[in-house]
C-alpha cells in the first residue's frame, strides 16, 4: 500500500511538472521564467539535504498539532453531541472562531507567541481543526438505534459507552476523516512557516520565492509531497489494524 501511495504521488507530480515544462517550451519562455530539468536537476543536488531536513522538521510539528486538533475535535464533539442548550452554545463558538481566516489570525499569534514551534503548531492545529469537528460531531450525534436501545433498556448506558458504541459503528467515517485531515495540518504549518517562521520548508519555500528561484521551489513541493505521502499511509495503516480489531466483535453481534 505504501508504494502503491507514492507512485500515485509521483504520477500527479510528474504530470504537474510536464505542464509545466510544457509552458515553457511552448511559449520559449526563459530559464528565469520556468527552469529547465538541468536546472531543476541541479537545485535537487544542491538543496536536498536541507530539504529533505527541513521538511522533516515541518512535518513534525503538523503531526502534533494534528494530533492536537484531533484531541480538540474529540472533546468538542463529545461535549457538542447532544441537543441541548450548552451543546448549543459550544457548536456556535466552535463555528464563529473556524469564521476568522487564517490569514488575519497569524499575525497576532507570532506577536503573542513568536515564531517558534508553538505558533507553527497552533495554526497547523487551527486550519484542520474544523473539518474534524463538524465529522466528529455528526458521528458522535447520530445514535446507532440498535445497539444503544439494548443498553439503554439494561440501564447500562452512560455517556462514555455512548461515545465508543458511535465510534465503533462509524470507524472508517472517522478514519478517512482524520487521513485528509492529515493534509491540512502539513498545509497549516507550510502556511505558517512561510508567513513569518524561521525555520521548517515552507521558509525555504519563502527564501526561494525572493530569489525568484522556482526550481528549488518545485524540489521543495517533491520532498513536501514524499513525506505527506509517507505520514498518510501511516495514519491509514493505523486505521486499518483498528477496523480489524473491532471487525469480528461486529460481526459477532449478528
Amino acid at each position: 500500500m505504501l508504494h502503491k501511495r507514492l507512485y500515485q504521488f509521483l504520477i500527479v507530480y510528474l504530470i504537474g511538472l510536464s505542464v509545466l515544462l510544457g509552458f515553457k517550451y511552448g511559449l520559449s519562455l526563459s530559464d528565469y521564467v520556468i527552469p529547465g530539468v538541468p536546472m531543476i536537476w541541479k537545485a535537487a543536488e544542491g538543496a536536498s539535504g536541507r530539504y529533505v531536513a527541513d521538511t522533516l522538521n515541518t512535518l513534525g510539528v503538523a503531526v502534533v498539532g494534528h494530533m492536537i486538533s484531533i484531541f480538540l475535535a474529540t472533546v468538542v464533539g463529545i461535549l457538542g453531541r447532544r441537543r441541548s442548550w450548552a451543546g448549543s452554545m459550544i457548536r456556535a463558538a466552535a463555528y464563529n472562531i473556524q469564521a476568522y481566516p487564517i490569514v488575519a489570525v497569524a499575525p497576532i499569534i507570532f506577536i503573542l507567541l513568536g515564531d517558534g514551534p508553538v505558533s507553527r503548531l497552533l495554526i497547523a492545529a487551527m486550519i484542520c481543526y474544523f473539518p474534524l469537528l463538524l465529522s466528529f460531531m455528526g458521528i458522535f450525534s447520530e445514535p446507532v438505534k440498535d445497539i444503544e436501545h439494548f443498553f439503554n433498556a439494561t440501564g447500562r448506558m452512560n455517556w462514555r459507552l455512548q461515545v465508543k458504541i458511535r465510534a465503533f459503528e462509524n470507524m472508517r467515517k472517522l478514519t478517512t476523516v482524520i487521513v485528509g485531515s492529515a493534509t491540512m495540518a502539513m498545509v497549516g504549518t507550510i502556511v505558517a512557516e512561510f508567513i513569518a517562521a524561521a525555520n521548517g520548508i515552507g521558509y525555504s519555500i519563502r527564501i526561494a520565492l525572493y530569489q525568484s528561484d522556482l526550481a528549488k521551489i518545485l524540489v521543495a513541493l517533491f520532498y513536501i509531497g514524499i513525506f505527506t505521502s509517507l505520514y498518510l499511509f501511516c495514519l491509514e495503516w493505523a486505521g486499518f489494524r483498528i477496523e480489524k480489531r473491532f471487525e469480528t466483535p461486529k460481526e459477532g453481534r449478528g
